[in-house]
């Protein structure tokens, strides 16, 4: 087999083949593919696409190419995976519910992207908790809490790794095959029976058309089960933050009062929607409605809390957080309330700029290498359709620096419409596949 060959097929539009693939894979992970390959092999599946058969083909391949986890048969091993938006902490809700329902959840997750924020930067804004762990620790904490929300190791997927790499710097992280192959061969490596997908829809999401979101869903779904995990997509709203908040700490507490029975809203909402659905395809549950039902028991009666809780002490955080999870989290030293500068409704979000303008703040990374402040970020964030006066506040800002604020109060302020006439909003579920 020679990377040339391969590279040659894939830009004539022609069937590659799992022996191929395969090779392709180790290749990557062992470095006998160049980067001079890798770049020119992805450069051709963007422009020529994969079918159906190829990306669960090289999906597979991917998984393959390290370590593939492996777990007792005593319970259904499940996950969650979001396509990125703001205010997305589902993940610190579902996980711990998901637990206390009889699950598995071993979370392989990652940090911040482009305009979005990352789970695994979330959840290190809580003081002395670890990410990173072994797999004799991960396999520790799921026996304590039942869940683990974690970065993939090094021996995980590492073809992915590399090729993602060379993606990011070559213009094509946007081909949909490679897309897929990248999401599922981490999480296929995580040993799941159950996958349920959370695509977002709108102005904050990458995919900002139903056609794209769909389409990116229908190959996540098709791959996946042809891979051998039964999952299901719901494709969801972002066209406004899913919980009011922006930021690493401001998101954790929005996930604490949810878990703590204090509030519901959107974020409680889609958790239950999303966990529903995951314990339907984990005959957990019924049907999906019934599941929506046992995810609420368990966030209401405080299990999923106390799950969490036990997650949050084996890896290294507060013992007591659940119970006591203000005094944990850091906050900011400048807080600045964004006044509507007219009266009327609140019509769209521009939710790409405001995800920068909470960058701007430093909730995220411009570059790789930048250090994220878990304090900052954006709160009390308005919901669409709301009728506001003059002066009224928007949101608020989180931030370090007076500096700052105002750079990012004047990107907030350019990215949320006041019209006169109250306007149609979307629904928070768009569709299901699978």
């Amino acid at each position: 087999m020679d990377a040339r060959q391969i590279i040659a097929k894939a830009r004539d539009g022609q069937p590659l083949g799992r022996e191929a693939l395969t090779w392709m894979a180790q290749g990557l992970a062992d470095h006998r593919v160049s980067d001079a390959q890798a770049a020119a092999f992805a450069m051709a599946v963007l422009l020529k696409g994969l079918g159906s058969e190829d990306r669960t083909a090289l999906t597979l391949a991917m998984r393959d190419s390290g370590k593939v986890l492996s777990w007792p048969a005593d319970r259904p091993v499940i996950d969650k995976h979001s396509t990125g938006g703001l205010g997305d902490c589902v993940s610190l809700v579902l996980a711990p519910a998901l637990a206390a329902c009889g699950a598995l959840v071993p979370m392989v997750s990652g940090r911040g992207l482009g305009h979005t924020g990352g789970t695994l930067d979330k959840l290190e804004a809580i003081p002395g908790l670890a990410t990173t762990l072994s797999e004799a620790q991960l396999r520790r904490t799921l026996d304590h809490a039942g869940c683990a929300i974690v970065s993939a190791t090094v021996d995980i997927a590492p073809a992915d790794r590399r090729l993602y790499a060379i993606r990011d710097v070559t213009a094509t992280v946007e081909s949909l095959d490679l897309i897929t192959a990248s999401i599922l061969s981490k999480k296929l490596a995580a040993g799941l029976e159950g996958l349920v997908l959370d695509v977002k829809l709108g102005s904050g999401a990458f995919m900002k058309t139903p056609d794209a979101a769909h389409a990116l869903a229908t190959a996540l779904v098709d791959t996946a089960n042809a891979a051998g995990c039964r999952t299901s997509a719901l494709i969801s709203d972002m066209n406004q933050p899913l919980a009011p908040a922006l930021g690493n700490a401001l998101e954790v507490a929005e996930a604490m009062r949810v878990l703590t029975g204090e509030i519901k809203g959107r974020l409680y909402e889609l958790t239950c929607a999303l966990g529903g659905v995951a314990l339907s395809n984990a005959d957990l549950a019924a049907d999906p409605n019934t599941g929506a039902a046992q995810i609420a028991d368990v966030i209401e009666n405080g299990r999923a809390a106390e799950h969490f809780g036990r997650m949050i002490a084996a890896m290294g955080g507060p013992v007591h957080f659940t119970n006591q999870w203000q005094r944990f989290l850091p906050e900011a030293t400048v807080i600045m309330e964004i006044e509507a500068p007219r009266a009327g409704y609140i019509s769209a979000m521009e939710g790409e700029a405001m995800g920068l303008a909470a960058i701007t703040l430093g909730a995220g990374r411009q570059v790789e290498s930048d250090t994220v402040d878990p304090a900052v970020g954006i709160d009390k964030v308005l919901p669409l359709g709301t009728k506001v006066s003059k002066g009224q506040p928007l949101c608020r800002l989180h931030a370090a620096r007076t500096d700052q604020a105002d750079r990012a109060a004047e990107m907030l302020l350019n990215a949320i419409t006041i019209s006169d006439a109250a306007p149609e909003v979307p629904p928070l579920i768009h569709d299901r596949l699978g």
